[in-house]
């Protein structure tokens, strides 16, 4: 407090120096000598003057204002101080009989205001030179509210020093701003070369955004470096709207987010050793951020990516740091694929509790690369299951997706025959409970519509939408990852999982609603001055318009109110090993062709929209249409294939 004080108490001081000058000046000035002014009633009228000045000053708030922030408010806050001391001055006088002439309190105010008001400019303006010597020198592309609030922001920083005004506006043109001229556009190369200038700061947030880029298109190409600056409402707006953009997710969920059961989770993770696969992805580095909350003995993370791994285990570092906890967790780079190595680590580590989150997810990469696609979905699955199960893990939890109900793409087909393999082993093993969580779309996840749409409008568009009509159930990441942990305490015998998700959300309409929110207008036939505009580009290899969580109406209740169990069919488990036994050998030929088509025998409901598009065998087919070929190949290697 009292390091506080000391900076007004030395203001204060400085100041009743200053007004103790302009006194004494003014009297030798009026009076011609300095006789006299040692009397008792001079001093007690010096000393009153003084002494009510500095309690008016302190009122007006002079030692509240930093110097170099000065303004207008400052300057009245001086003028009223000054004056009220000069009133003072001649009302002492005259009170304490002081013989003080009465043009002494005007000449005391003339010389006071250049004192008090006069050494604060004097520090401001060495402050400011101080400043000018390591500034950047830039200038300022619209002389409007936006250049002018820039400005006045600028000059009382510490990195730019704004030394031209431009602008379109030709009345605007030749005139000042706080002594800084502007200049029409059309001389903007010379200008920039003649004082200086190492960027141009476009302040328009009025004008349309098509013209804003035509200006900085323009700018740029030049070799001017431009950056597009928001005005202060836009800011102001876009600050208000964070919490608009959380309250999205709901918007977009069409109902409220499923809250958690904590008695569910602790079951499956409080005090025991947790397995996350996939750490490094959306729903397993979400998964692990959950789990570290919930007490587990150790967290052990499998990643094939390196710099995943890495990224996630500095957050949780970070995360447990900043909540003050210790759990143990263990990064461990690791193919689920390498049966051998996955059986290392859970016996070593004594695993209790496995979520399985590794798999490839895009849709269109895993069309294209179907060998991997389905060594990685259903062999990796395949091998991480059988070590849980050899080791008699207690509970294994696998991630799934709404894709692979009726699946029309491989990735939903390879994701349905691992749920199959998850079903066989939940029916025939009695120590290891096996279930899945099968869910939509995930909201802010790689690769999902939020990001893409985002970086979309951020570069001024267009916003690309495969379909006007395709649907999507979405879920929030965290929602997703709580279903996950919450579903190995009630999973037995193989469940399949799904969350009530409510209403589909048809894309389009998200994506309008997405640019609204970001503060743009979408531009169509009937608006065409909008700024964002959305193109429908066609569906991609295996998407389909509308997206299921169940394949039939065989549903029962769990012990959350909005998760259900799906009873679907299953194979056999010595069809089952006799399918797996095929793929693994096509997998390991890199055989395309027959691993579409032990999907396709495996995967009940498996439609394929076209032809197979992996782009290896398309290649090797090396004519135009290859992509038609497949399905006189499909039937060729059904028939390889019959068991």
């Amino acid at each position: 407090m009292v390091r506080k004080n000391v900076k007004p108490l030395a203001m204060l001081g400085f100041d009743g120096l200053m007004l103790s000058f302009a006194l004494v000046l003014a009297l030798g000035l009026r009076l011609g000598s300095y006789e006299g002014l040692l009397s008792t009633s001079v001093l007690a009228c010096f000393l009153l003057t003084l002494a009510s000045s500095g309690i008016i000053f302190l009122k007006l708030g002079l030692y509240r204002t930093v110097i170099r922030y000065m303004g207008q408010q400052a300057i009245v806050a001086v003028l009223q101080g000054v004056t009220a001391s000069a009133v003072i001055l001649a009302v002492t006088s005259f009170l304490t009989y002081a013989e003080i002439p009465r043009s002494v309190p005007l000449l005391y105010w003339c010389f006071a205001l250049i004192t008090v008001g006069g050494s604060r400019w004097l520090v401001r303006a060495y402050y400011q030179m101080a400043l000018e010597i390591h500034k950047k020198r830039v200038a300022i592309y619209g002389a409007g509210t936006a250049g002018l609030q820039l400005y006045k922001a600028l000059i009382h920083g510490e990195v730019y020093k704004p030394v031209a005004f431009f602008d379109d506006n030709v009345s605007k043109q030749q005139t000042l701003i706080d002594g800084v001229l502007v200049y029409n556009p059309s001389e903007i190369l010379d200008v920039v070369r003649d004082r200086g200038i190492a960027e141009v700061l476009l302040a328009m947030p009025g004008v349309p955004r098509r013209r804003r880029r035509e200006i900085t298109k323009n700018l740029r190409e030049n070799g001017l470096i431009v950056k597009v600056i928001p005005g202060l409402e836009e800011l102001v707006d876009s600050a208000g709207r964070t919490e608009d953009e959380s309250q999205l997710y709901e918007n977009i969920l069409g109902r409220a987010p499923v809250e958690p059961q904590r008695q569910l989770i602790e079951k499956s993770i409080r005090d025991k050793v947790v397995v996350v696969s996939g750490a490094g992805g959306s729903i397993g580095s979400e998964l692990c951020r959950q789990i570290v909350r919930w007490d587990p003995r150790q967290l052990v993370m499998l990643e094939s990516s390196e710099f995943a791994l890495y990224q996630i285990q500095r957050e949780l570092e970070q995360q447990q740091q900043d909540d003050g906890r210790h759990i143990p967790v263990i990064p461990l780079l690791c193919d689920v694929r390498d049966r051998s190595r996955v059986a290392e680590i859970i016996d070593a580590f004594g695993v209790q509790t496995i979520y399985h989150a590794a798999a490839y997810k895009h849709v269109p990469l895993v069309e294209q690369n179907v060998v991997l696609g389905a060594a990685n979905n259903v062999l990796g699955t395949l091998s991480i299951l059988e070590a849980a199960v050899a080791a008699e893990v207690e509970q294994f939890v696998m991630v799934s997706t709404d894709k692979a109900v009726r699946p029309t793409n491989v990735m939903g087909a390879t994701k349905r025959f691992a749920e199959l393999l998850c079903q066989d082993f939940g029916r025939r093993t009695k120590k290891t409970r096996v279930c899945m969580v099968r869910f939509g779309n995930v909201l802010g996840s790689s690769g999902s519509v939020i990001p893409l749409f985002t970086d979309q409008i951020n570069a001024g568009g267009p916003v690309t939408v495969t379909h006007a009509k395709v649907t999507r159930f979405f879920m929030t990441i965290t929602e997703a990852s709580e279903l996950v942990l919450q579903a190995g305490s009630m999973g037995r015998n193989g469940d399949v999982f799904v969350l009530d998700m409510g209403e589909p959300v048809r894309i389009y309409d998200l994506a309008k609603r997405l640019i609204q929110i970001m503060g743009h207008s979408v531009r169509d036939e009937d608006h065409p001055d909008g700024d964002i505009e959305i193109q429908v580009t066609g569906l991609r290899p295996g998407e389909k318009l509308y997206e299921e969580l169940l394949m039939g109406d065989n549903v029962s209740g769990t012990d959350h109110p909005m998760i259900m169990r799906a009873e679907e069919e299953r194979l056999n488990s010595s069809e089952l090993e006799l399918l797996v036994g095929e793929l693994r050998e096509a997998c390991l030929a890199h055989d395309s062709e027959t691993v579409h088509a032990l999907l396709l025998k495996a995967v009940k409901g498996y439609q394929p929209q076209e032809g197979m598009t992996d782009i290896v065998w398309q290649q090797r087919a090396g004519r135009e249409g290859a992509a038609e070929k497949p399905t006189a190949e499909i039937k060729r290697f059904e028939a390889r294939t019959t068991f």
